[in-house]
């Protein structure tokens, strides 16, 4: 099993691309691992929703829809500069193979950081065709 990472900081209210496609659309992947981090946890008040799509999104919001077909993943952040509280979060992903790139958004109080693991699986020809169509079809 091959996995590939990706990590970034991805500021409030804006969306980050992970370039995944190939030529051929033989290369899938599954998300395995996404965990987040505010950027400074332990001196800011932070409440932040990050979430990965199949698609591009053209705005950023807190808002969690499980029948959107497009979602692949979300995590919500909480942090609170008092000695005495703890921060929390709450990731959820699915287990769905894709083999196109994914969009990260944020939004919330201010900057995040995430860490991406993505399981690289080879795609046979009916693989490869069921999991482009997914994606042509998510598009229209």
């Amino acid at each position: 099993m091959t996995i590939k990472s990706f990590r970034g900081l991805i500021a409030d209210d804006a969306q980050d691309t992970v370039v995944l496609h190939t030529n051929d659309g033989s290369m899938g992947y599954r998300i395995v691992k996404l965990d987040v981090i505010g950027t400074d946890p332990r001196t800011v008040n932070a409440e932040q929703m990050l979430k990965i799509y199949k698609i591009p999104q053209t705005a950023q919001s807190s808002t969690v829809d499980f029948s959107d077909q497009t979602l692949l993943a979300c995590a919500f952040y909480e942090s609170d500069n008092a000695a005495s509280t703890i921060e929390g979060k709450t990731i959820i992903f699915d287990r769905e193979i894709f083999n196109q790139d994914i969009y990260v958004t944020n939004y919330g109080s201010g900057a995040m950081n995430y860490y991406i693991e993505l399981e690289q699986i080879k795609l046979d020809l009916n693989e490869n065709t069921v999991a482009t169509l997914k994606d042509i079809r998510n598009l229209a």
